[in-house]
């Protein structure tokens, strides 16, 4: 049996860890294992490729739209392979530097394969048990696929496959409504393919704000079909195309969709089944995700686990985080507490949409209404915002009213990935409070202005809800 100051399992955030103990200790022994290509999720088949494929289409609609600026540049051609190509040189680049890191290291043995737990502090790899006292778990999460009559008697594509096309599908439809499907149907559809975003949920990417997603929607209809609340019941191929079967959930009528491919773009799920964690003292939550105290330890002391595999926020960024809390943790035994209160994400699709904290339901919900303020300005209120010619895009924000802190913020349109970071630092001051923003000097015309202005605009939680009601571009929310 081998005996290793550490066992990491996963490739991804869990070596950021790795490498500051390294540097530590040049003297450490640790076992690295990735049944997978290294990197993590995020590298290999996930925000970083996906981000590559979709910065050119972000510059096919950037040009359609600028001959409403009477700049009348029209797209010659799309290489579709050009793309694909340059995405996969780019990712198989980054993946051999960290695989020739890893092999090379004095300090690393790295494990190309599956490992298992046999008992607790011990796996099973390649043949060979090893064990250490202490064992990071960093073993992300797998792809869910629904239980579709039909879908395991023909080819589909996920977003793992569809890294491997090298030819643009004529026409594709892609079956789930979040973030996955929102921002591969924005790719798709800008390269030329018809789609087809089928989801299940009345809401279309529902993890947003409902009127963020009501926009969302009539933006990305302009160049695809968006169909919500419909859960498909049934695929088959009918010559060399793909026919789906979709019921509307309400009211149970029947819809056939067909495409030459089709996605399946339902979300991830725990992964943790093939590591046999009841065979090492490890539980796991309902859903199966490894459960950890807000340490991020799990029921098996020094044991710990991160990113994906603890199921709370699936986000490379949060993975990052977590490593930080479990570096603190583990090694410096700081007893430093995991802190969720102001996650931020992205759905770059066209327009992007950022969103930081509570939504206006949930701060309700948490503090009453009488206690919530929300503040929302268009982007075609201010200057810059009118220079780009934008129209119903916007920043939402959400304040407690007795101390100014911020709650949440959501934001729809150009560069929101970028805004949302004049609003994210403040949540991790001292009281939180929007006032920086406002007692800050912002450029004019800069597109900053339309965040400062948001918060300008603070009404009651009631307010804004009767504003809603009456106002035209945001009934539909």
């Amino acid at each position: 049996m081998k005996q290793y100051d550490l066992i990491t399992i996963g490739t991804g955030s869990a070596m950021n860890i790795v490498d500051a103990m390294i540097q530590e200790n040049p003297n450490i022994r640790v076992a690295v294992i990735d049944k997978d290509e290294p990197g993590g999720i995020c590298l290999t088949r996930g925000c970083i490729p996906s981000k590559i494929l979709l910065y050119p289409a972000e510059l096919v609609r950037t040009i359609e739209k600028a001959r409403e600026l009477g700049v009348d540049a029209k797209i010659a051609s799309i290489n579709f392979q050009m793309v694909m190509e340059r995405m996969r040189t780019l990712i198989n680049r980054d993946i051999d530097q960290i695989r020739e890191g890893l092999s090379s290291s004095k300090n690393i043995d790295y494990y190309h394969t599956r490992s298992e737990f046999i008992s607790p502090y011990t796996m099973r790899v390649d043949g060979t048990e090893i064990t250490s006292k202490m064992i990071f778990l960093c073993i992300g999460s797998k792809i869910n696929i629904p239980p579709i009559k039909g879908l395991d008697k023909i080819k589909y594509h996920t977003s793992d496959t569809v890294l491997k096309l090298t030819r643009l599908p004529e026409s594709i439809a892609i079956i789930g409504g979040g973030y996955i499907a929102a921002e591969y149907g924005h790719f798709f559809s800008s390269m030329g393919s018809k789609v087809t975003i089928i989801g299940r949920n009345p809401q279309f990417v529902p993890e947003e704000e409902p009127e963020v997603s009501a926009l969302a929607k009539k933006e990305l209809e302009r160049h695809m079909t968006v169909l919500t609340n419909q859960e498909v019941k049934e695929v088959k191929e009918v010559g060399d195309r793909k026919e789906l079967v979709a019921v509307d959930r309400k009211s149970g009528k029947n819809t056939i969709i067909t495409a030459k491919e089709i996605m399946v773009a339902t979300g991830r799920g725990p992964i943790t089944d093939i590591l046999h964690p009841e065979k090492s003292g490890i539980r796991l939550t309902k859903e199966g995700w490894i459960e950890v105290n807000e340490y991020l330890e799990t029921s098996q002391p020094n044991v710990w686990a991160l990113g994906d595999a603890d199921g709370k926020y699936p986000f490379k960024h949060v993975a990052n985080y977590e490593s930080k809390i479990v570096y603190y943790n583990a090694i410096l035994k700081k007893k430093v507490k995991a802190d969720y209160h102001a996650i931020p994400h992205a759905v770059f699709t066209y327009p992007e949409i950022a969103s930081v904290g509570l939504g206006e339901k949930d701060a309700i919900a948490k503090l009453g209404q009488d206690k919530v303020l929300i503040g929302l300005q268009k982007y075609e209120d201010t200057a810059k915002g009118e220079a780009m010619n934008v129209k119903d895009y916007f920043v939402k924000v959400i304040v407690e009213a007795d101390t100014m802190r911020i709650l949440g913020a959501h934001i729809i349109g150009p560069y929101a990935s970028i805004l949302i970071h004049e609003i994210i630092p403040l949540m991790y001051t001292g009281n939180g409070s929007y006032e920086p923003i406002s007692d800050s000097i912002h450029i004019h015309p800069a597109l900053s202005e339309v965040v400062d202005r948001a918060f300008q605009s603070l009404v009651p939680a009631e307010h804004y809800q009767h504003m809603k009601l009456h106002s035209h571009e945001l009934v539909a929310a």
